[in-house]
């Protein structure tokens, strides 16, 4: 049983949410004390229950300390299960963080699986449904790990109440470790603002903001209204190279003018572009679960946040896995992952991780 301290690091839902995806792909139980410390309200709130249940719901999990405001949680997996499953996480909580959750264990299941979530598809705490289509997607097909996504409607925070669908196939026979640590050609960019239920000409002004201000060629602009059960707004511009993509958002606001937040999407850009990384502070964050998974890999980003550094450290404790992140120059930071072959102090078996990897 490996136990954890949920107040290390950012303190937050992700060490929860890594926990319970490496539970359930290599079948070690682990107790959490000290759940979300370091945030305003500790505990579990109603979307960490939902990630919860639904990884309970695929391996079939004993579970203990499931309730709201709880802050221990005892977590038991059995078989991961392949199959359709239908997780709706109430209000504005996030599907895209459930996902995150049960995506992992799925892939590894050795049969096609389907996903509905419903929740929030573009909340401001969360990666939005097109960080995770566009950019993540792409990159873990880069490993050998295949799936799709659709977006059926969109949930904007608080309102929530959106709905995606995810087709998953089974993972290749062998991982890849990736190597993205050079950008390559640059070809382009797109940017799309979306709003519901308030002017249109809000997103044709942040899509001028951004095409008129940013470093690069905006190939491709798109001004949506989109249907969704409450109103709400969000920025998104993408960067294609020739072998990585990025995303870049920023997320309207009562009392924030539309080209303050149009402004702080390509500020954040720019300054991406500008340090010759390959993947983007959010990528990086989640490609360490897959990549670790794979047995190892390496990109460049800029400077890590604390965030990605506790995602580290819970991931080497079910994974023979190690870590090491140095600065390049200025701008520029390495971070390489590496499978550990003397395996003898890790919680997992030698033979589980192989077993992980192909």
């Amino acid at each position: 049983m490996i136990r954890i301290d949920g107040s290390q690091g950012e303190g937050g839902g992700q060490i929860l949410r890594t926990a319970l995806a490496l539970s359930a792909c290599t079948g070690q139980g682990f107790s959490i004390e000290n759940i979300r410390a370091g945030r305003r309200k500790p505990g579990l709130m109603r979307q960490h229950l939902s990630c919860v249940h639904s990884v309970q719901q695929i391996c079939a999990a004993e579970v203990e300390g499931d309730a709201i405001s709880s802050q221990t949680l005892r977590f038991v997996p059995g078989q991961v299960k392949a199959g359709e499953y239908h997780f709706a996480v109430g209000s504005a909580g996030s599907a895209m963080l459930v996902l995150q959750s049960v995506l992992p264990p799925l892939l590894l299941a050795g049969k096609p699986s389907q996903l509905i979530l419903e929740g929030g598809t573009h909340n401001p705490m969360s990666p939005p449904f097109h960080f995770i289509a566009e950019v993540f997607v792409p990159a873990l097909a880069r490993i050998g790990f295949n799936c799709s996504c659709e977006i059926e409607r969109w949930g904007f925070y608080p309102a929530g109440g959106g709905r995606i669908r995810v087709n998953i196939l089974p993972a290749a026979a062998r991982l890849q470790k990736i190597d993205l640590c050079t950008p390559g050609k640059f070809n382009g960019s797109s940017v799309l603002a979306a709003v519901s239920k308030i002017p249109w000409e809000i997103a044709e002004d942040e899509c001028n903001t951004v095409v008129n201000a940013a470093d690069f060629e905006v190939v491709h602009k798109q001004a949506l209204t989109v249907d969704s059960p409450g109103p709400g707004n969000v920025v998104m511009l993408r960067l294609d190279y020739e072998n990585t993509e990025a995303m870049f958002c920023g997320f309207g606001e009562l009392g924030v003018s539309r080209k303050k937040v149009a402004s702080a999407v390509y500020r954040e850009a720019n300054r991406f572009f500008r340090s010759g990384a390959a993947v983007d502070l959010h990528l990086a964050d989640q490609l360490l679960l897959p990549m670790a998974l794979a047995g190892g890999g390496s990109y460049t980003t800029t400077e890590p946040t604390q965030h990605t550094k506790t995602n580290i450290k819970i991931i080497e404790m079910f994974l023979p896995v190690s870590h090491e992140i140095r600065q390049i120059d200025a701008k520029l930071w390495k971070l390489q992952v590496e499978s550990n072959q003397a395996a003898s102090d890790k919680n997992v078996s030698r033979e589980t991780f192989d077993n992980c990897i192909g």
